[in-house]
């Protein structure tokens, strides 16, 4: 285990200098114990347009934006020096995050870090930036004419990252806006700071990216933030979290014309069919409970055949009757702490909801769990004969509580699926694959796993329908938002 307590960086990253915060510093807490980790950089608003400003001029005035075989070599190099403090950065993140130890070795830390800077970094070569449609006569100029589109970048980026996978949503932010050719500002969650502040002071002790194209900007007052949205210097969001806070970046950015790239909340839902092999189908119901349910994709919802109602509620209740909350050093945990004693209150008061609203506890509740004085925790929570209309089934919860839903056939399992404000994901299990895949077409979600597969990766496209977002975090979709598109004619000599 490597000890990270003299490692935190405290200072920010603003036009390529590690600086204190104008407006002196705030704590960063350890969820599970709430320790004290450290004092981080807290920025004035002045900081924040100082770093705007920066970003601004490192587009205009350097040659980032159109020196692709550097940004490549900057993206190489970064990663390499995460890659060299990955041990360090997992014990940190397990440290202000909360997360369990085991999701570092996939989403929180290592699947991010495998693909999140290479595959941008390779895209930049193999990416369309000029199309050629072709040469065609023009009957109003009389001039035979070659069309081209070009892809250029945006601008200047303003990249607004939560708390729950920060590392991940920074990478998979950070990489494709500077693959693309931005420059960016960076605003990582006051709750998760270190591992931004890591990030900046790799960024300027061990790459080439030049001053103002990467600004790291931590700041207890979430309106910092919010002069990212409303700034005409800034060109694009790109904001993961709530969907309330979606909406108001929508609303403030209007006034710039603001480019917009949303990932927001999401009520995911897993849809057992009466074909599945009910056992592994039911071991999707765990979901909820790793990281404490603080996922945006996690499947909260469960719908269950009302032929097999009975078995497969008895297996979800075994399942959870044998998860509890544990320390997140511990390479056994599944559930560590939540965030914050706020988060953890929210939590408990859509558990007493759900009972005041006629659902059936069937395991844990709103009590705390036994032997945890300190720290943010919430019990793994099991309801079943939960109606669709009621609010544990319509909003996001964001804690370890399933919903358990029963269904009629496959027409009413499908009109319940889509039965939400969200739209994010979901999960099919059947019997058979093209049985699961028939069923995925029909549902309004924008990430799908069949039969227990996630499609996680730098390369897949990741973002929702209607309440759950605008646009798509990775894959060629990813890097095609960072880019503005250019139609070009000229004549044919």
């Amino acid at each position: 285990m490597v000890d990270t307590a003299d490692a935190f960086e405290r200072r920010m990253l603003i036009d390529g200098v590690l600086v204190e915060g104008g407006a002196g510093v705030f704590v960063n807490v350890n969820p599970a114990t709430e320790e004290v980790l450290g004092a981080v950089s807290d920025a004035s608003r002045s900081d924040m347009l100082r770093a705007i400003d920066a970003a601004r001029r490192a587009f205009d005035e350097t040659s980032w934006s159109a020196d692709r075989p550097f940004r490549k070599r900057c993206l190489e190099q970064l990663h390499a020096a995460i890659d060299a403090d990955r041990e360090a950065l997992r014990e940190e993140l397990i440290r202000e995050v909360g997360c369990p130890r085991m999701t570092t070795h996939g989403p929180q830390l290592d699947a991010p870090l495998a693909d999140g800077l290479t595959y941008p970094a390779e895209l930049i070569e193999q990416y369309a930036w000029e199309t050629d449609l072709g040469e065609t006569f023009v009957e109003l100029t009389g001039v035979q004419t070659r069309r081209v589109v070009w892809r250029e970048p945006v601008g200047v980026v303003g990249a607004i990252v939560p708390w729950n996978f920060p590392f991940e949503v920074t990478i998979n932010k950070l990489a494709q806006a500077l693959a693309t050719g931005n420059t960016l500002v960076l605003k990582p969650a006051p709750d998760t700071p270190f591992n931004a502040t890591r990030l900046g002071r790799l960024i300027a002790e061990h790459t080439d990216i030049p001053a103002g194209v990467v600004n790291v900007v931590t700041a207890s007052d979430h309106l910092i933030g919010e002069e990212l949205t409303l700034s005409p210097k800034v060109d694009l969001i790109s904001f993961t979290g709530s969907t309330a806070v979606g909406k108001r970046i929508m609303e403030k950015g209007a006034a710039t014309m603001k480019r917009l790239f949303l990932e927001l909340g999401g009520k995911s839902a897993t849809i057992v069919l009466d074909d599945a092999d009910l056992g592994a189908a039911c071991l999707l119901g765990i979901a909820p409970c790793v990281h404490a349910g603080q996922g945006c994709a996690i499947p909260t919802r469960m719908l269950l055949p009302g032929s097999r109602y009975d078995e497969g509620v008895a297996m979800l209740q075994a399942m959870y009757e044998g998860i509890a909350p544990g320390d997140p050093r511990d390479p056994a945990t599944l559930c560590g702490p939540v965030i914050s004693a706020e988060q953890r209150d929210r939590i408990r008061g859509y558990i007493h909801r759900g009972i005041d609203e006629g659902a059936r506890l069937l395991v844990g509740g709103a009590e705390s769990p036994d032997g945890f004085d300190r720290g943010y925790w919430v019990r793994p929570t099991l309801f079943v004969d939960v109606d669709n209309t009621s609010t544990i089934a319509r909003e996001e919860i964001f804690g370890p509580v399933l919903t358990v839903i029963p269904y009629t056939d496959e027409d009413d399992a499908v009109r319940i699926a889509n039965d939400s404000p969200y739209g994010l994901a979901g999960n099919v299990m059947s019997g058979t694959r093209d049985h699961a895949l028939a069923v995925a077409k029909r549902l309004r979600a924008g990430f799908i796993g069949v039969n227990g597969t996630v499609g996680y990766g730098a390369d897949v496209p990741f973002g929702g329908y209607k309440a759950s977002g605008v646009g798509r975090q990775n894959g060629i979709a990813g890097f095609d938002q960072y880019t503005e598109v250019k139609s070009v004619a000229y004549p044919v000599e």
